[in-house]
């Protein structure tokens, strides 16, 4: 009655219908995950604070990062970009923004890691603004799902002070 082709792509369409409609009810499926993560961040040491000949201040210091992000991992994360940024106020920008740090994880095994390491990046900015600043460090995260919308959170570490002195 129906050819060969009219077949295959009844078939298709019914498979690639199916297909859809399981991609959404996995991105659906994560709403109902209630993560519930938990980090924490040392300043060991401030190994140097000077001003650079075009009058920056640059900063390098020594952080022990601690964080259990297991609980955003389900069964439709693909990975987990986290980074930990330095958050301060300076007269010109109400929020200036400096990652320290970044990795990807790869999987929920991953995901609880103690990491003991200088800034990654260097830690600069533009002025002489950074002498006795008080900061906050704030670890992001971007959770990668195999379908359906990312989403990022955060947590923030407040009460961080940077020396009056260059050293």
């Amino acid at each position: 009655m129906h050819s060969l082709g009219y077949r295959a792509n009844a078939l298709l369409t019914f498979a690639v219908t199916i297909l859809a409609l399981m991609c959404g009810m996995a991105s659906l499926s994560d709403n109902f995950n209630s993560p519930s993560p938990s980090a924490q961040v040392q300043v060991l040491n401030i190994n140097w604070f000077q001003k650079q000949p075009n009058a920056n201040d640059e900063i390098s210091m020594t952080l022990n990062i601690s964080a259990d992000l297991q609980s955003l991992f389900t069964w439709n994360t693909k990975q987990v970009f986290v980074f930990l940024a330095a958050e301060y106020e300076t007269p010109k920008h109400s929020l200036n923004q400096i990652s320290l740090w970044d990795g990807i994880i790869p999987s929920k095994e991953h995901a609880k890691f103690w990491i003991h390491t200088s800034n990654k990046y260097r830690f600069i900015d533009q002025g002489s603004n950074l002498r006795g600043k008080e900061y906050n460090l704030t670890i992001h995260w971007h959770v990668m799902p195999k379908t359906g919308t990312m989403f990022a959170d955060k947590i923030v570490m407040p009460g961080f002070r940077l020396p009056e002195e260059y050293r």
